[in-house]
């Protein structure tokens, strides 16, 4: 078996990753295989253009940008985003290539430090040759490294390596592909799943089983309780399978760290026709990530040991199931469970009015408040209650917001309940993008 860490220079991610791959290979025994790539050229072979920062809305870039921080901040590394980002690093990768393989991780450390921890310009032979003289390597080692960056060898190496990258499925970074001696390769997407790459070299298969072990996600113990118990509001539509992955998993969360959930329902579709989102992102996806998707919610289900099976319709119709629920009153966490698992698991039409009421009694709610759905009052609501989600910063689902004394974080995905569980411990990043040094 061995592992391959696919990177580029350019990816905060990747950045962030690096030494906890090498950590990770190295405590499990298993070889570590330094794959680098042209991120942009990815992006124009998988269809992705730019790629995917170029057309974020405005709340989705601000969280990016909180999100690379903060688990920069878990991890306590040194980051700062460069005012020159995204830099074109063709040349560092060239010059990397002209290195022996034995200098590489040295390299690739200085290289990494020198983008994201001081914003050198890596576009620059003379700050290339001062991250990688500070590392160590002879000034030799260094000319000759460079010499060949002039060369069409590099060239030619780097895009076939990029080719190569695109024809295991890799649509960004990091990526590892670990190779198993007895099965196909298995493809890790981020930073933040780390936790999969551990438990695949202990035995996982993500695609069949529950993982035989449980590492935390970002390595950290939990933080301290806080003193009185925070609140979570968790925000979501029916119509997106990570809400309901999510939705599993909340409850438990929060009963762990002493919180309370207060279950918001919103209408995503009309969310993203406010923010300009495409109606249904997984469409609007290159290829190569969207089939990754689709085979992430199984592996994720896995994860989670709950059951999970896609719709046989989707996009999946949710004005009435939301308006219903939020009818429910204290009854919503009980609905909300029932007809996550009617869409995602059972395959049943929950726009359907009389499928509809047969859920609410297995819920315990009037099956008549099915029928005042259509009063003007609670349609009002829904549009009200998608108006606070953006109003709160939510661009998508599910989206977990933390309320304690320090003031509202914002958490978008159910890949970032770890982070969740820390903050409704009491953990705050130390100082978030945008707030005053």
């Amino acid at each position: 078996m061995h592992v391959e860490f696919w990177f580029d220079f350019s990816c905060p991610y990747a950045y962030l990753a690096w030494p906890r791959v090498e950590e990770i290979c190295a405590r499990a025994g298993v070889r570590l295989v330094l794959a680098p790539m042209l991120l942009g050229g990815v992006f124009r072979l998988t269809g992705a253009g730019a790629g995917p920062m170029a057309t974020l809305s405005p709340p989705k870039a601000a969280n990016n940008l909180r999100d690379m921080a903060r688990w920069a901040d878990r991890q306590d590394a040194l980051f700062a985003l460069p005012s020159a980002h995204p830099m074109r690093t063709v040349r560092a990768l060239r010059t990397l290539l002209g290195l022996p393989e034995a200098r590489w991780p040295a390299a690739i450390h200085a290289l990494y430090a020198a983008y994201w921890q001081r914003g050198d310009d890596l576009t620059s032979d003379d700050a290339i040759g001062r991250a990688l003289a500070g590392a160590g390597i002879e000034a030799a080692e260094i000319a000759a490294a460079r010499a060949h960056a002039d060369g069409d060898a590099a060239r030619e190496e780097l895009h076939r390596r990029t080719d190569q990258a695109v024809a295991h499925g890799i649509f960004g970074a990091p990526a590892m592909v670990i190779h198993r001696d007895d099965a196909a390769p298995i493809l890790l997407w981020g930073q933040d799943r780390l936790h999969w790459l551990a438990a695949v070299l202990a035995g996982w298969d993500p695609d069949t089983e529950r993982p035989p072990i449980t590492p935390r996600a970002d390595g950290h113990a939990p933080a301290p309780a806080l003193p009185s118990p925070p609140l979570v509001d968790f925000w979501f539509d029916y119509s997106s399978p990570f809400a309901y992955l999510g939705a599993t998993q909340i409850a438990s969360v929060a009963a762990a760290a002493g919180a309370t959930v207060r279950w918001r329902p919103m209408l995503l579709g009309g969310l993203f026709k406010d923010l300009g989102t495409p109606d249904v992102p997984l469409f609007a996806m290159p290829e190569a990530k969207r089939v990754y998707l689709s085979r992430e919610m199984n592996r994720w289900a896995h994860w989670w040991g709950v059951p999970f099976r896609f719709p046989g319709r989707f996009p999946i119709r949710t004005v009435a199931p939301l308006r219903l629920t939020l009818l429910a009153g204290g009854a919503a966490p009980a609905l909300a469970a029932r007809i996550f698992a009617a869409a995602w698991v059972e395959d049943r039409d929950i726009a359907d009015p009389t499928v509809l009421r047969t859920l609410a009694a297995d819920a315990g709610v009037d099956p008549m408040l099915v029928d005042r759905t259509g009063e003007p009052g609670v349609k009002q609501a829904l549009v009200d209650a998608t108006a606070a989600a953006r109003a709160a910063g939510v661009f998508g689902a599910p989206t977990c917001v933390v309320h304690d004394p320090g003031g509202p974080l914002l958490f978008w995905g159910q890949d970032r309940l770890e982070l969740v569980d820390a903050a409704l411990r009491g953990w705050r990043p130390s100082r978030e993008p945008g707030e005053p040094s």
